[in-house]
């Protein structure tokens, strides 16, 4: 059974992996499953109180590496917060308006969209703030899957 528990423990993590790429799928949340899973299936005993804070810390910091890097990415490149906001609204729809491509066109046209309808910017300072909403968002995903790693190398230093 041991093996059975652990295969559903890694593909919640796995999920959160995915959810780096396919943003709508909660995967700070599967983070979470995997470690209660560990409890429910084996004991508690190794997740500690402080490896309880140490995880919630570096779910803070997953949180703030996925603004902020969407924010310095439109930023460096001249934008608004329309344009910040246009890029979020893009990155949450655009993988269901175009599938697969929607993921990194969304937050692209996002930013792009809102830079030319809200602040009327010509068509090139707009271009250039939906490339950077586009590298802040590949940044962001880099950072949080180092993060995501972190957590999980921690929990397996944890209960191994």
């Amino acid at each position: 059974m041991g093996v059975i528990y652990w295969s559903i423990i890694f593909l919640s993590f796995i999920i959160a992996f995915v959810a780096l790429v396919f943003p709508i799928v909660p995967g700070v949340l599967f983070l979470g499953l995997g470690f209660l899973l560990y409890g429910l299936f084996f004991t508690f005993d190794p997740l500690t109180p402080m490896f309880w804070i140490i995880q919630v810390f570096l779910v803070v910091l997953l949180f703030i590496a996925d603004y902020v890097s969407n924010l310095v990415g439109v930023k460096k490149r001249g934008g608004t917060k329309a344009a910040v906001w246009g890029s979020t609204i893009g990155l949450l729809t655009g993988p269901f308006i175009i599938p697969f491509a929607g993921i990194l066109i969304g937050p692209f046209l996002g930013a792009v969209i809102a830079e030319l309808l809200v602040h009327k910017k010509p068509i090139n300072e707009a271009l250039k703030v939906g490339v950077g909403s586009l590298f802040g968002f590949l940044g962001g995903a880099f950072i949080k899957g180092l993060l995501q790693f972190v957590m999980i190398g921690y929990f397996l230093f944890a209960v191994l």
